[in-house]
């Protein structure tokens, strides 16, 4: 996932205008607003749409991107981005068109000072949220360069404004409700990105927290990334109804492709506009796909085949589309992404090296930083002879 995002960063660099590298994916992925702007329609007044009964959608897959994307209240007409590029030898200008809303990932559409919450999908965050693939390797092998110190593991990396990936199903998402009363009780103009995937997303704590952020009208954006199949069950089989963007009933919701990340980008800047206006919160659902198992005892073919992996790689991959995209517009060339590719395989591979490389933090350091201003500690069964003692 790091070697992914830093590719699609790279590959924005010549969109951008920017310097590979000179800046974290985050900055790059929001330095892309000032040159792609969106025209489509006013957005409808939703007091007097959200209301309304949505029409039935045409069934929408992340293996068929050429599905219309559709929303409960919030339709509009296809609309067009401009992406403009300083460099000579290359096109200055192009135009692509969108089915509803495009972008370059969540990122590019909320401020570094907006919050987010997830669940143990949290990796990708981490990175964009600041954090380094040496200090996100270094933490998953339980290593003292770790961000977390090496105490955390892949549900509890955290960044300023980000507050991790939470290891109980569905309870970051009103953390981040709590999170948006918070922006709203400052007045700070600032909002919550909540993620959580589609297991998630029957939980029952997921419907309150829907309630509440409805009748305080929060600046909240809970997202739903459905990537089909869960831990190892298919939406299908777990869900009554698969429409998770309509999941909020009294909460608009929109559905976006989640393989293209120009349309992520868009989706989630519309969303944000509409929170700061003090019309939120608003439920969304980014249709995306897993590649590999949900975890490493999971093959990740047990419920489903290796031709089905292979078919959304080759047809739906978001890099690959951007690719194309920025190949075909003459926006790049081969050789400067295989430069790219080269060099970030390489950042990856030393950030690799050194994690397991790196000392595992001492046994003296075990009881430090969960506690503060509290009596002795005592964990039953480590050694009965010793005393740990709570260190902040």
């Amino acid at each position: 996932m790091q070697n992914m995002l830093t590719l699609l960063s790279n590959a924005l660099c010549r969109i951008t205008g920017r310097t590979a590298g000179a800046q974290t994916v985050s900055e790059l992925l929001i330095g892309l607003s000032e040159y792609v702007s969106l025209t489509s329609p006013a957005a409808p007044d939703l007091a007097q749409t959200q209301r309304l009964p949505p029409k039935p959608p045409p069934v929408v897959s992340a293996r068929a991107s050429a599905a219309p994307l559709v929303s409960t209240s919030l339709a509009a007409p296809a609309a067009r981005i401009t992406a403009s590029c300083s460099f000579a030898d290359f096109t200055p200008q192009v135009t692509f068109d969108i089915k509803e809303a495009c972008a370059a990932g969540v990122e590019a559409a909320i401020n570094r000072s907006d919050h987010l919450i997830t669940a143990y999908r949290a990796h990708a965050y981490t990175y964009t949220r600041g954090v380094s693939v040496k200090e996100i390797l270094c933490e998953l092998m339980g290593r003292r360069g770790g961000v977390s110190k090496g105490k955390g593991g892949s549900m509890h990396m955290y960044a300023p404004h980000f507050y991790g990936g939470n290891g109980i199903v569905g309870a970051q998402v009103p953390l981040g409700a709590g999170i948006a009363l918070a922006c709203q009780y400052q007045g700070n103009n600032q909002l919550c990105v909540t993620l959580y995937g589609d297991g998630a997303a029957n939980q029952g704590q997921l419907f309150e927290a829907f309630n509440m952020a409805a009748l305080w009208k929060l600046p909240c954006i809970f997202i739903c990334e459905n990537n089909q199949y869960s831990m190892g069950t298919s939406a299908e089989r777990a869900s009554a109804s698969t429409d998770y963007y309509k999941r909020g009933d009294y909460i608009p919701g929109i559905r976006v492709d989640g393989m293209d990340v120009l349309c992520v980008r868009e989706a989630v800047k519309f969303a944000a506009d509409l929170c700061r206006a003090g019309k939120g919160p608003i439920v969304m659902e980014l249709q995306t796909y897993r590649y590999h198992g949900h975890s490493m005892s999971d093959p990740g073919v047990s419920y489903r085949t290796r031709e089905e992996i292979q078919d959304v790689r080759s047809k739906n991959d978001p890099i690959a589309l951007l690719k194309e995209q920025m190949l075909s517009n003459n926006m790049t060339s081969v050789e400067e992404l295989k430069e790219m590719d080269v060099a970030i395989r390489k950042e990856v591979e030393e950030a690799a090296q050194f994690a397991m490389a790196d000392p595992e933090p001492p046994l003296d350091d075990l009881c430090n930083h969960i506690f503060k201003n509290d009596p002795p500690l005592e964990v039953r069964g480590t050694n009965p002879w010793s005393k740990l003692k709570s260190v902040s």
